[in-house]
Parts: structure tokens; sequence; C-alpha cells
């Protein structure tokens, strides 16, 4: 990473690959800002970064509401200063079939996992073009290439979110600012939590039926942390890293039925 800590704001930041990067960060000696709805998770977090040598800052927030993240983004900047990195983490799955989901439920999943990352970013490009420094990263998902049953407003937002990625790209350009995807395959955290268990086979099976499931090979949340954490510490005047798929390691061939 850069010789100088870094101030990083990561959202959903109270378990799974949000938190496991805010610990990544920390053991690096960053000071990081940890926004979430469930305030005694982030506090658990926060203690974690502390622990592993960085400095954190926990802070209630509500991804799906503008007034929330103006202010998260308040507190975040006079406790610890102006974003240097923005991880757009926050996400979530109501797994089920399209005519089968209410309207609640597929604004929730829109909400969570696009326009959250919009009215982010839209919070911290201002200071960084001022600033002509900062990275916004993205934490995306293969769905969006390979979408999946039961996963509809899912991967239709995660596709949006690649889009949306290109676009701070293009805007950005020459600024000094980047756009990172981080295009995430399988990994275990608590967001497979959300699927119905009694749903489980079918929609194992459904994956398997359409060629989007070929085993069951994932990887830990703090893979995808190290991704982050490697990909923002290349200097912005050697590189631009656009698009960073992770996939699970150690894959290897397995009989066929």
């Amino acid at each position: 990473m850069s010789p100088e800590p870094r101030t990083i704001w990561i959202t959903g930041a109270s378990s799974g690959i949000g938190a496991a990067t805010a610990r990544a960060f920390g053991a690096e000696g960053h000071r990081v800002a940890l926004g979430a709805r469930r305030e005694e998770r982030l506090e658990e977090v926060a203690k974690q970064v502390e622990g592993a040598g960085g400095r954190a800052f926990a802070h209630p927030l509500d991804v799906r509401d503008p007034a929330s993240i103006d202010r998260f983004a308040r507190a975040a900047e006079a406790a610890l200063g102006p974003p240097d990195v923005l991880v757009n983490n926050a996400g979530q799955n109501l797994s089920s079939l399209l005519h089968e989901a209410s309207p609640e439920a597929l604004r929730a999943d829109v909400e969570t996992n696009l326009l959250s990352a919009l009215w982010m970013t839209r919070a911290v490009l201002p200071g960084m073009l001022e600033r002509r420094a900062g990275d916004v990263v993205f934490i995306g998902s293969d769905t969006a290439q390979r979408p999946r049953p039961y996963m509809a407003a899912y991967s239709a937002a995660k596709a949006g979110i690649e889009a949306l990625a290109k676009v701070v790209e293009m805007e950005t350009e020459g600024t000094g600012v980047r756009s990172i995807l981080m295009r995430v395959g399988p990994t275990g955290s608590e967001f497979g939590n959300q699927m119905p268990k009694e749903q489980i086979h079918d929609i194992l099976a459904s994956w398997k039926y359409w060629g989007v499931f070929r085993n069951m090979h994932w990887m830990p949340a703090e893979s995808v942390a190290r991704a982050v954490v490697r990909t923002v510490a290349i200097p912005v005047e050697e590189s631009y890293p656009a698009v960073v798929e992770v996939q699970p390691g150690g894959r290897k061939k397995e009989p066929r039925d």
C-alpha cells in the first residue's frame, strides 16, 4: 500500500466481504470508516480493525436511504478525513423466482445492490476530483456475466454495477481518480444465508441445469478482501486495473455423473 495511511470507506462492513476487507486494510495500517445497519456488529469489526493495526470509525448506514448516506459521509469525514478509497460493497439477494417475488423484495435488491453504489459514489466523487486522487471500488458479481435463476433482481443490479463502473471510469478519465470493478465469484459468507433453506435444492438444481453452477467450489471472503487491498495498492501512475475478476482457487477436475 501507500507509504502513508489512507482513508477507506466501506459499505456493508458488518460481515462478509465488507468486514474482511476492513480487517485487511486495518492490517496495512489504514484508517477505515465502517458503515452498515447492524451497529453492534460494526463495533465488533471496528475492534478487529484496530486490533490488526488500523484505525477504525463505525457509523450506522442504511445505503437505501440517501439521507443516511449523507449523515455517514459527514461523520466519517469528520472522524477520519476525506476518503481515498470507497468500497461499494453493500449487497443482498432475496432469492426467489421473479413471478413469486414481492415488489418490496425486488425493490430492496435493486436499491441495495445498485442505487446505493450510485448514491455513495456521487457523494465522494466531488472531493476526489478536487484532490485529483481516489479509488472507487465496486464489488460486482460474476452473475452479471452469467445470470442465474432465482436471482433476477440481483443479477440485473450487478449488471448495472458493471455499467456504472464503466461510466465512472469514462467520466473521470485523466483526473487521477480510478473506477475499479471487482467481479466476484462464489464466496462463502453470511450472504448465502439469505437463500430460503426450503428452496436451496431447487435453486442449485436450476443453476446446474443452466450450466452456471459446475461445482461446489467457493472462496472465503478474505480472498476477495486481499484482492481489493492489492488492487488499490497499485500506483495510479503505473496502471489502471479497471476490471478484476476473482474466482475460487484450487479448482480441480471432478468426475462426471
